[in-house]
């Protein structure tokens, strides 16, 4: 089975989406695939995804609210055959964190070629839920459609 580990900062907005996201179109589409999230950071360890993410999300008919945060482990390059990053300073933490194991990382938005970004802007910054969940929809689908095509 396919392993996929989404990673942001603080796991509070941008990996939380994502995991929850994907976890509602795989499902849809009976691709089994375990997926989770963590954040290179653990201010947040333990708490739940940011109020406005969660109520963003669930206008879209994801449930966030179950998720807590957790920080990115050593262990995680084991356990995950993919770790992808919502930006480039992430990324860079992944592979600095990355023990040499057997995971490959990367950016997240590479699944989503022509919407317009390479990273996911943090909502905890900009304010723009919305837009993170259109960026997260779309690398979901392209994440999807590249797993069924091998």
């Amino acid at each position: 089975m396919q392993s996929i580990l989404f990673v942001c900062l603080g796991n509070i907005c941008r990996s939380p989406t994502a995991e929850a996201v994907f976890r509602h179109l795989a499902a849809a589409e009976g691709l089994a695939v375990a997926c989770d999230s963590a954040g290179t950071g653990g201010w947040h360890a333990g708490e739940p995804p940011h109020p406005p993410m969660i109520a963003a999300a669930a206008r879209r008919g994801y449930d966030l609210a179950p998720l807590r945060a957790r920080q990115l482990h050593r262990n995680d390059f084991a356990r995950f055959g993919r770790i992808l990053a919502m930006d480039r300073q992430n990324l860079r933490d992944i592979r600095r964190i990355d023990p040499g194991g057997g995971a490959t990382s990367g950016l997240f938005l590479d699944h989503a070629p022509g919407c317009g970004f390479t990273e996911v802007p943090d909502p905890w910054y900009s304010g723009d839920f919305d837009q993170t969940l259109d960026l997260v929809e779309a690398a979901c689908r392209g994440l999807i459609a590249d797993l069924r095509a091998g």
